[in-house]
């Protein structure tokens, strides 16, 4: 039920991923419009829905999960939590689904905060930005945890061997940053299980030079707006310019492919969306404005992760590199 174009592209989605990845999904929301959506597509007796009655608005906070026990999102955690569902796909707010799955799932024991992880588009394999959006404020610890979570999802979910973690700041010398990222870049150089490659700067984000790139949740978020924001100016301009000129366009026809491949390649739906790291459970919060396809794609993602057993593999790397921590410390 969230999302810029619920519930008609959420249905049309989830009967993609169905139809051609072989996704077995759920609907959880206002059952009548489900099912309208479902007949449209026929396919009211190939997905089954689960009653929710409520759902989080966009603009939905953090404080939501509260006041709407029995919103859809909720609602599909508890499926997750109970053994009926292995994941959650939301397209909805992202602070309405990462607090609702904070407080449905709850966090992995020996997890001191959940990380909000996202693919970006580089070359010649994606790489791991975490935490871009759960969590403003850190301590150093945490972004040695966000690399081991990181690190479980580039190998369950990227079948990335051995990744490389890089730090974000604004250097690449080791006493480069503030008080928090020099005690973190310390901890991640001695860490054992990290492959760690040093500091990484902004313009270093696109270039692939490591696998992993950890930060706290407001750094992380303001650098991947930053990054969407430099994609659609770039192809702004690009289509300005094909359309000045006769030759222009014309010249336009014969790059036509590379840059259908590049869009392509950059487009966030192409990657399902951000994944929620550190919590009982799989969940996948797919772009705002996600049309069938991203949905169809996160809904992918999410069965591959949980097929992959990401959870228990974060699980595994937490309890065998740290010590036990109070959740929420």
């Amino acid at each position: 039920m969230g999302g810029d174009h619920a519930p008609a592209e959420i249905v049309a989605g989830a009967v993609q991923a169905y139809r051609e990845h072989g996704v077995p999904v759920v609907l959880v929301g206002a059952p009548r419009v489900l099912h309208e959506a479902l007949i449209e597509h026929d396919a009211a007796r190939q997905i089954p829905i689960v009653r929710a009655e409520e759902a989080l608005e966009m603009n939905a906070g953090a404080l939501a999960s509260l006041r709407r026990p029995r919103s859809s999102i909720a609602v599909a955690c508890h499926l997750v939590r109970r053994g009926d569902a292995c994941a959650v796909v939301s397209a909805g707010s992202t602070a309405g689904v990462v607090a609702t799955g904070k407080l449905r799932l709850r966090g992995q024991q020996g997890v001191l905060r959940p990380a909000l992880a996202v693919v970006l588009p580089t070359a010649p394999r994606p790489t791991i930005l975490l935490d871009a959006g759960a969590n403003a404020e850190v301590k150093a610890e945490s972004l040695v945890q966000f690399a081991h979570l990181g690190i479980a999802y580039a190998e369950t979910g990227l079948g990335v061997a051995n990744p490389k973690v890089g730090l974000l700041t604004i250097g690449s010398e080791a006493e480069k940053g503030d008080k928090l990222v020099r005690r973190a870049h310390e901890l991640l150089a001695a860490a054992p299980g990290i492959d760690f490659g040093g500091n990484v700067e902004g313009h270093d984000l696109l270039t692939g030079v490591v696998d992993i790139v950890v930060t706290d949740g407001f750094t992380g978020n303001v650098a991947l707006k930053a990054i969407e924001g430099a994609v659609r100016f770039t192809f702004g301009e690009l289509r300005a310019s094909f359309a000045e000129s006769r030759l222009a366009r014309f010249g336009a026809l014969f790059q036509r492919s590379p840059l259908r491949d590049l869009r392509d390649r950059l487009d966030p739906e192409a990657y399902g969306g951000a994944v929620l790291l550190g919590l009982n459970g799989t969940v996948v919060i797919a772009h705002g404005a996600s049309r069938a396809n991203g949905i169809a794609a996160a809904c992918a993602l999410a069965a591959r992760l949980a097929a992959a057993g990401t959870v228990a593999k974060i699980g595994e790397r937490v309890a065998g590199t740290h010590r036990p921590h109070r959740l929420w410390s």
